[in-house]
């Protein structure tokens, strides 16, 4: 008896020992790790987390932002999904390089690329704003590989922008010069970047400093404004790409989830409208937020993704 007992502590010592050694794996998988590849000459950066052998999640992000946007949805999604969220090219930690053609087209290929080179086969399009025209890019050049769709604030229709916004960029479209170019440049400031956080947002709480913080920062590093003003020029070509885009979201029906902040100065419920009538298989939730819904409802956006990804076959 004494034996036995004597053995006690020395077995439970073990089951621990055996317990933290089978989370370890797990709590390692959840872990959100900071990677870079060189892909066709560029050095991207991206956030890494969860399962490699897991479905994967692509993360796109809008502008002004990076992968950091995600930084706190990486974590909930990868307890049971491979997660990925790469910076572009003139944002976050991915190095702009000055022969970089500066296109949505030219992003698309570089995420293409990406993808391929770091095995990812099939995933899911997390796309927000600028991560709008880089996945739908994907998904019609690669529908094989489209799993599933999750559309926060990221439209494909003209009517969904605020007339606002129309207004700004139309001259700038039409004529690009030094005067044109003034309302987009005001689209690059410090107050600018603010305002797309803040506005809209019904719990200011929430929002972090560092989101607009983050983002100026990268903005505001030299030669970056050159960078952005192409951007904006080139995504006229995302305007003349809507109509295919929605023919083919109208003619594949991916599985498709919609989550948006209502309030958003940018994109307009019209755009939600427009899914709507293109997949009427879509789930659609929207939340009294702006552009950013993630800083203010993320934890509400993160369950009903993982809702949405639980209910995804496997292919």
């Amino acid at each position: 008896m004494s034996h036995s007992l004597s053995r006690l502590p020395t077995l439970a010592t073990a089951a621990v020992a055996a317990a933290i050694a089978a989370a370890e794996p797990a709590a390692a998988s959840r872990a959100v790790q900071s990677r870079t590849v060189k892909i066709n000459g560029v050095e991207l950066f991206y956030r890494e987390a969860g399962p490699s052998n897991a479905p994967t999640v692509l993360l796109l992000h809008g502008f002004p932002s990076s992968s950091h946007m995600f930084r706190n949805l990486i974590p909930q999604l990868s307890e049971r999904y491979h997660v990925i969220a790469p910076d572009y090219p003139g944002f976050g930690y991915t190095v702009a390089p000055a022969d970089f053609s500066y296109t949505f087209a030219s992003i698309a290929d570089l995420i293409d690329a990406f993808t391929q080179t770091i095995g990812v086969r099939q995933y899911t399009l997390f796309v927000q704003d600028y991560g709008g025209p880089v996945g739908f890019r994907l998904a019609v050049k690669h529908p094989e590989r489209l799993q599933g769709l999750v559309i926060q604030n990221a439209v494909a229709n003209v009517e969904g922008w605020s007339p606002d916004a129309v207004k700004q960029l139309a001259p700038f479209w039409k004529e690009r010069n030094t005067e044109t170019e003034k309302p987009i440049r005001a689209l690059l400031t410090a107050d600018t970047t603010r305002f797309q956080y803040e506005h809209g947002t019904t719990r200011p709480q929430n929002l972090s400093p560092d989101a607009w913080t983050m983002d100026q920062a990268g903005l505001d590093r030299p030669g970056n404004d050159a960078i952005q003003l192409d951007y904006f020029f080139d995504y006229q070509n995302n305007v003349a790409a809507y109509p295919a885009w929605g023919e083919f979201l109208k003619q594949k029906q991916p599985p498709t989830l919609i989550v948006w902040g209502r309030n958003d100065p940018f994109f307009t419920l019209k755009g939600v409208e427009y899914f709507r009538n293109l997949l009427p298989n879509a789930t659609v939730h929207d939340y009294d937020a702006g552009h950013f819904a993630l800083e203010t409802y993320g934890d509400e956006i993160a369950a009903e993704t993982l809702r949405f990804l639980d209910t995804l076959p496997d292919k």
